[in-house]
């Protein structure tokens, strides 16, 4: 059975001196290469027992040492194997050159690499490790372009050559793999950005036990452990005031439907009580489909603040638009101490500010990559370059837990010293109206009294998985309203 992922994701400098610490307790490191090894053949085995036949993509480094090894044991298994070479062997020193000499001794077929060369059966990448820092070269960009374009199912060695194992970025070209199997700790790269795009199946393999003196994690995992008491089992003489009042705001001309979504998503996720403020031509239409929400036709600030001296907490943003109403909401927010949620059109709003405002840490925001790129005056290609980078950047100068959205949704905050990434979540969900859900149910929670960092991180975590939930119809026509009862269901269970 593989090994469920870990909870804690580290850095590659992280993971050198993790490996260095495996060998400094007396695991050597040509041991550590052979167990690389074994569970990269184990995986194969169990999802192509009768391939019989591999190609084994070999550069310069450890990665290679552990292709080596590989290539080995499908020759004793019996499977014809061939191995191609993009780095000189005799280039290759300590326990690499040692898994080199092994697989030669016994006879495993190598020959330097050509252009021309066919690829057969299951096809290994094991030509760059986690140590590449720039574009790939020349002669390896042309290798990973004939792994793509092989026929076979194509595994990666602990992670997909050309992947920057820290940001999920592609240093000019990388191999797309069906299945990577990664060592010792996970890798962010693997999780975010475009990783799991290239990553496929992720399959872990701790190669030992445990690690003593082990440095800290640089994000963690998001799963359900841990959050049984998020939100408690309610007392028999509970009464809506318990669960706090949130409300909303947004909905400007022609975008009623982000605040129905947030609302309802807010309904499902435990509010006791909820307002909508909200365009007038909504109001009827929002009470006809939740007649359990109070939905009050705002026209300026004078008619919101009365609404605030009575919330709990605030989401402002769902279809609130640019105009000079939208503004003028946004103020009122922005001046109310209080929990908020700001997202969509509040982010484009406070973008527009010569100095970003310092939100505090009972707020959260939740920007997708074009927010996050306004707010810090970059480029949607300039925050997804560097993810981990843009979500510190945020934090520091909102001052606020942060969500930067996306494929593998980071999280952080000043008040945690450990940023976030969720594995979870699906495709289907890139549709429209997702951020509205989000948005609602994060607003619930912090009715709900959960801390806003808190909130972010179980937030990110049961929208994620819902979607999932969702999505075992499939992923083509979801919708976002979808997601309704499933987040229901996970916010009350239990376990975990």
């Amino acid at each position: 059975m593989p090994h469920p992922l870990p909870d804690k994701v580290y850095s590659t400098a992280q993971i050198r001196t993790l490996d260095a610490c495996l060998i400094a307790a007396g695991t050597p490191g040509i041991e550590l290469m052979q167990s690389a090894a074994d569970a990269v053949w184990l995986a194969i085995t169990q999802r192509w027992p009768n391939a019989q036949r591999m190609s084994v993509l070999c550069g310069g480094g450890n990665n290679a040492g552990d292709g080596y090894l590989l290539a080995l044991l499908a020759k004793l298994a019996g499977w014809q194997v061939q191995v191609f070479t993009l780095a000189d062997p005799v280039t290759l020193r300590g326990d690499a050159a040692t898994a080199h000499r092994r697989a030669q001794e016994q006879g495993v077929s190598m020959q330097p690499w050509d252009a021309q060369a066919e690829l057969f059966g299951v096809i290994v990448d094991a030509l760059l490790g986690t140590g590449l820092r720039g574009e790939v070269r020349a002669e390896y960009q042309q290798a990973i372009k004939a792994i793509n374009a092989a026929v076979g199912p194509v595994v990666a060695v602990d992670l997909p050559s050309g992947l920057d194992a820290d940001r999920g970025v592609v240093l000019g070209c990388a191999v797309v793999a069906e299945l990577t199997v990664t060592f010792i700790a996970l890798k962010l790269g693997l999780l975010t950005g475009v990783g799991p795009d290239y990553v496929g199946e992720l399959e872990f393999a701790p190669l030992a036990s445990s690690v003593q003196h082990a440095p800290a994690a640089a994000f963690e995992r998001l799963s359900l452990d841990g959050w049984a008491g998020t939100l408690p089992p309610r007392k028999k003489a509970a009464h809506k005031g318990h669960f706090g009042h949130l409300l909303l705001v947004g909905g400007g001309h022609g975008m009623g439907g982000a605040i129905m979504l947030a609302a309802e998503a807010a309904m499902h996720s435990g509010a006791g009580k909820i307002s909508v403020a909200t365009r007038a031509e909504y109001v009827g239409p929002l009470l006809s489909r939740c007649p359990e929400l109070m939905v009050h036709a705002i026209n300026d600030t004078e008619q919101l603040r009365p609404l605030l001296e009575q919330a709990d907490a605030v989401v402002i943003g769902p279809g609130l638009g640019r105009d000079q109403w939208a503004r003028s909401l946004l103020h009122a927010v922005l001046t109310w101490n209080g929990p908020r949620v700001l997202d969509a059109d509040a982010l484009n709003l406070i973008a527009e500010h010569d100095v970003l405002p310092r939100l505090g840490e009972d707020a959260v925001i939740s920007p997708h990559p074009a927010e996050a790129a306004r707010l810090l005056s970059s480029s949607n290609d300039g925050v997804q370059a560097d993810r981990p980078a843009a979500l510190q950047r945020l934090v520091t100068a909102l001052g606020c837990a942060v969500i930067l959205k996306g494929a593998g949704s980071l999280v952080a905050s000043e008040d945690a010293t450990l940023a976030a990434v969720c594995s979870d979540g699906n495709p289907g969900m890139a549709v429209g109206g997702m951020g509205d859900v989000l948005s609602g149910l994060l607003g619930a929670l912090l009715a709900q009294r959960v801390p806003a960092a808190k909130a972010a991180r179980y937030g990110v975590l049961v929208h994620a998985l819902a979607g999932d939930a969702a999505a075992a119809k499939g992923e083509v026509g979801m919708r976002a309203s979808d997601m309704f009862v499933p987040i229901r269901q996970y916010l009350n269970q239990r376990e975990g």
